[in-house]
């Protein structure tokens, strides 16, 4: 991973390592969702990255989840529908659950989730 995509992630492994651990569970959520509204960021930077590098003008990347949903589906899906499916899980468990809803807050399930996201904006080549 290069560029913004890597920092945005690393800055959220950062934030988390702030957050209070006790018996496998953060116990200041308001880290772990600040940790991962930068790691869903991340993820959008590699997907705006890798956009860039297909040709898309800068002024036409997507701008709300639905037009990165439209965006993997036309540059990506046609080869490997897992771009658009990995890119749900992301989306659900780093924006909805992590971030806006305040769910997670597992140690283990976190760190499978930061993998996760590593290997997308890996794959994207960001």
């Amino acid at each position: 991973m290069r560029g913004e995509a890597r920092r945005h992630l690393e800055n959220a492994k950062a934030c988390l390592r702030q957050a209070p651990v006790e018996g496998g569970t953060y116990t200041d959520i308001k880290y772990v969702q600040e940790a991962c509204g930068t790691a869903y960021l991340a993820v959008l930077k590699a997907i705006d990255a890798a956009l860039i590098r297909r040709g898309v003008d800068e002024k036409d990347l997507p701008q709300a989840v639905e037009a990165y949903r439209e965006a993997l589906q036309k540059h990506w899906a046609p080869k490997d529908g897992k771009w658009l499916r990995d890119f749900e899980k992301l989306y659900k468990l780093f924006h909805i659950a992590g971030y806006y809803r305040a769910l997670l807050d597992d140690v283990k399930i976190l760190r499978e989730v930061f993998t996760m996201a590593e290997t997308f904006i890996r794959r994207l080549g960001a």
